[in-house]
């Protein structure tokens, strides 16, 4: 699906590799100083999300056939795209007859249409591209780069747009929509048709929902010709930063990464009860660090691990759904999360090295949960691992992990505070300093890499696993662009793009060198350099081709978010859940994740989360508020992020589930149910975190508090998953899972229970404001209670979760914020609200009443709580161990 459904002749193919090579190098081009420094081709933000859509849609014509070979349904998009032209001809006919002017636009539109319907009606040969194809694929390059090529004429009369103007909206609108159900099936372009139907149908609706309508001129102004819809925020985040790190991705995919990373899970773990699913989980997240992309991550790692799988026992279903558990969450795995992620930069209004900070607990306890849930299918079908090479002591296996672990962490903290102190000591000359260091670990690791035998891909026909020392050393220096890209995000705090953009160059400088340095070092390599640079390119390329479906994903998904911000179905949203969920919070949130999960169906995760975090995660934000639940915004997008990633597991479209029951060649529905129960714990996870939002390391703020977050997620993640598995020591009885299942939720949220004795907050009057802002943290949260009437003439009453900066002045503080506040004796009001600030996100209003300062009460430590559950576990784990018979025989696998 990411690389196209067609295999034309050389020629063809030529045309398509050149043209993603030049995509790659465009995009490395804009991201770089380079343009700058020369004052060579230097593009806006605008103009090169123009370009960014021109190439995506000309790939997806060119590279995607109109009908899938597998389709059942293969007449009904032609048939649907014959209608609509006849409605889009009969409408200027009309026009025409009641001499309303442009008439031809709505006819131009029509003829377009009708284009796209006709290789649908008449499907040609998957080796040849029709010419109906090639001037769609024309037709619609030139309807996105429009805005690029006409910028400064569109610039010149905002809001006025010409016949013209209309005519290339209305076709690159319906071109855009055909491209994104050729790339992505017709999931995304019927939503983004109803939205786009709602915009004109408005005064049509129920009540609940009805607006005044737009006219086709302003509707097209909106989503075509400006920065509100197709070419907004979703776009743009695609265009600066999600196609470098997928390009990234791809280049040390092609370097030779992912097969590394898969040798090196096989070596470690492979000889363990279940070892191929061990190592199916642990090559999934080192592959989803740099991969974010579920089902390339299932069909990378899912070819080696599923038949290992199922030969040491696993059923053809429950492999394919380990693979599909750990894929998934290879996207909440930092720090190359999904491309959803780079997204919540933009809509949180956060760095992306806060968003990594945020998702990095819970995916780490995910990823442990989903291991030992292995762990636990392994032992109650008596599994055992694959053999090793060369049999060692389980004393000579501790010291080797420990001294792997401890070298791991020495490596990172000589990384972190070593580089740090030369960037102190060499000033403006650290980047050369630590550039050399880095050229020097890179020849050194190289080197190492060199004077060990490559070890071979444990698969089917080498079924003896390869030396955990050796494997390891055999690619330690592809690591090194992970370290390059995570000090630019952790500690030089660049910007999304300009770090991907350094890791890419980084990337790229390995993929030339590499095999001419490893021919210096002694090992034989064949024609060295050419091959390198032919690795870089196709690396360039795979990376182009990946970036197809998100870049119309992000396109047609701005059709949504246009609709909403013309149409105001936002706070309507708001309203219809509250009025199902009768005002009940955990009823709220259940309704949340079932509209995430139905929006998702069918849907990439990118689209599916700019969806539902336009229309859903506002209301999780502002019903909380409502009812005094002060739900950080963050944790509000990571929750709709999650269900979101689900949507690829979920039946009976999880596109992620049917990739791996394609690889075990098992029951797709069936995989996608046995993956989804493996998926429980990511499930619950985002309920959590939304009532214990240290879970999101937010008010964490000592290394001992950090720990004991961690070990009471962690242990609480275990006992949910045994429970949740019917076994713990030995089969669990049923009271047994349901004692588990209470002591893992006070382990995971023993707030909820001492606010049932003690209030979280002591409550001050609003006059304190400035006393509490000047006190707080850096970093720190200021809570307040506020009130008045919002801008539909409601009044609201809402608790909100302010974000501060350094310890400053009150007043500075607030201001850095941007809240303004005027105080009239014990009334304090807000006297503006600066846009795009953090105040503005959590939907302030200038007038409203601050009512009360909500600051942590003094109250015993939550986790006391932690006591009885834990002495709950021990009671159970004691009854299973007596009630278990070691010399009992193992079931036999199913």
């Amino acid at each position: 699906m990411e690389t196209g459904g067609r295999k034309p002749g050389p020629p063809v193919r030529a045309l398509l590799y050149v043209t993603a090579l030049a995509w790659s190098l465009f995009q490395i081009w804009i991201a770089s100083p380079l343009p700058f420094w020369f004052d060579v081709f230097v593009v806006s933000e605008t103009q090169a999300r123009s370009i960014h859509l021109a190439f995506a849609v000309f790939l997806a014509f060119i590279a995607f056939p109109a009908v899938s070979p597998m389709a059942r349904h293969r007449p009904l998009a032609g048939i649907f795209f014959l209608l609509l032209a006849t409605g889009l001809f009969g409408l200027a006919l009309y026009q025409f007859i009641q001499d309303i002017p442009r008439a031809w636009v709505f006819a131009a539109t029509g003829a377009a249409v009708l284009l796209a319907a006709w290789p649908a009606l008449r499907p040609a040969p998957a080796e040849r591209v029709p010419v109906a194809d090639w001037l769609l694929g024309a037709m619609a390059a030139f309807c996105a780069a429009y805005l690029f090529l006409f910028h400064q004429e569109l610039a010149q009369r905002p809001g006025a747009p010409t016949p013209l103007d209309l005519a290339i909206a209305g076709c690159g609108m319906a071109l855009l929509l055909e491209a994104t159900r050729r790339v992505l099936g017709p999931a995304l372009m019927i939503i983004a048709l109803t939205f786009l139907l709602y915009t004109f149908a408005g005064p049509w609706m129920p009540d609940m929902i009805a607006h005044r309508g737009a006219s086709f001129a302003r509707a097209m102004s909106q989503q075509w010709l400006s920065n509100e819809g197709v070419f907004g925020i979703a776009l743009g985040v695609s265009t600066s930063f999600v196609f470098l790190f997928v390009l990234f991705g791809a280049l040390l995919e092609k370097a030779g990464a992912g097969g590394y990373f898969i040798r090196v899970a096989f070596a470690l773990l492979g000889h363990l009860r279940g070892g191929p699913a061990k190592a199916a989980v642990v090559a999934s997240g080192m592959t989803g660090v740099v991969s974010g992309s579920s089902i390339a991550n299932v069909v990378t790692t899912g070819t080696f691990t599923v038949p290992l799988m199922k030969r040491v026992g696993f059923p053809a279903h429950k492999a394919g759904a380990v693979e599909v558990s750990s894929s998934v969450n290879g996207q909440l795995m930092p720090p190359v999360m999904g491309a959803a992620a780079f997204l919540m930069v933009e809509y949180v209004g956060i760095p992306y090295v806060e968003v990594v900070k945020h998702a990095f607990l819970p995916a780490v306890i995910a990823y442990i949960a989903l291991f030992y849930i292995v762990h636990l299918e392994a032992m109650k079908a008596g599994m055992e691992g694959l053999p090793r090479r060369h049999e060692s002591t389980w004393q000579r296996r501790l010291l080797g992990f420990g001294l792997t672990v401890s070298g791991l962490f020495i490596l990172a903290g000589v990384t972190y505070y070593g580089l740090g102190w030369i960037k102190t000591v060499t000033g403006d000359a650290s980047t050369w300093v630590i550039g050399t260091l880095v050229m020097a670990a890179y020849l050194g690791l190289l080197w190492i890499a060199c004077r060990v035998p490559e070890p071979p891909m444990v698969d089917e026909g080498h079924l003896e696993l390869p030396d955990p020392g050796p494997t390891l050393q055999a690619g330690l220096h592809y690591l090194l662009p992970v370290v390059v890209l995570v000090w630019c995000l952790v500690v030089e705090r660049l910007s999304p793009g300009l770090s991907a953009f350094w890791a890419v160059v980084f990337m790229i400088f390995i993929m030339v060198t590499q095999r001419p340095l490893m021919v210096l070092f002694g090992r034989r390599q064949d024609n060295p350099f050419p091959r390198g640079c032919k690795d870089l390119a196709d690396g360039m390329v795979q990376g182009a081709r990946n970036m197809v479906g998100i870049g119309v994903a992000t396109a047609a998904a701005g059709i949504i978010v246009g609709t909403v911000a013309m149409t105001g179905i936002g706070l309507a949203m708001t309203d219809l859940v509250e009025f199902l969920s009768g005002g009940n919070l955990m009823l709220m949130l259940l309704l949340t994740a079932v509209i995430c999960l139905v929006l998702g169906l069918g849907l990439p995760t990118t689209a599916n989360y700019i969806i539902v975090a336009t229309l859903m995660a506002p209301v999780i934000v502002e019903l909380g508020s409502m009812h005094g639940l002060l739900i950080p915004l963050i944790a509000a997008h990571l929750f709709v992020f999650y269900f979101g990633i689900m949507a690829d597991v979920t039946p009976p479209v999880g596109l992620a589930s049917f990739a791996a029951a394609a690889v075990s060649r098992a029951d797709p529905i069936r995989t996608g149910v046995q993956a989804f129960i493996y998926s429980l714990r990511t499930v619950t996870l985002p309920f959590l975190f939304v009532f214990n939002t240290q879970l999101l390391l937010i008010g964490v703020d000592s290394l001992w508090q950090l720990l004991i977050t961690f070990m009471g997620a962690l242990i609480g993640i275990l006992m949910f998953a045994a429970a949740t598995q019917g076994w713990f020591l030995t089969r669990s009885r049923l009271h047994e899972s349901a004692l588990l299942l209470v002591a893992a939720l006070v382990m995971f949220a023993p707030n909820l229970l001492m606010d049932r004795i003690h209030p979280r907050y002591d409550h001050l009057p609003a006059a304190e404001i400035q006393t509490v802002a000047e006190a707080a943290p850096t970093g720190g949260q200021l809570r307040l209670r506020v009130e008045g009437m919002d801008l539909d003439g409601r009044e609201v009453t809402r608790a909100v979760m302010l974000p501060l900066g350094e310890p400053a002045p009150a007043t500075q503080r607030l201001r850095q914020a941007g809240l303004g506040i005027m105080a009239f004796g014990d009334e304090v009001s807000i006297s503006f609200v600066s846009f795009g600030s953090p105040a503005e996100r959590l939907g302030l209003e200038p007038g409203w009443q601050i009512t009360e300062v909500m600051v942590p009460a003094s109250r015993p430590a939550p986790e006391w709580f932690y006591l009885p559950a834990l002495a709950l576990l021990g009671l159970i784990a004691w009854r299973q161990h007596r009630r278990r018979d070691p010399a009992a025989p193992m079931s036999t696998p199913r």
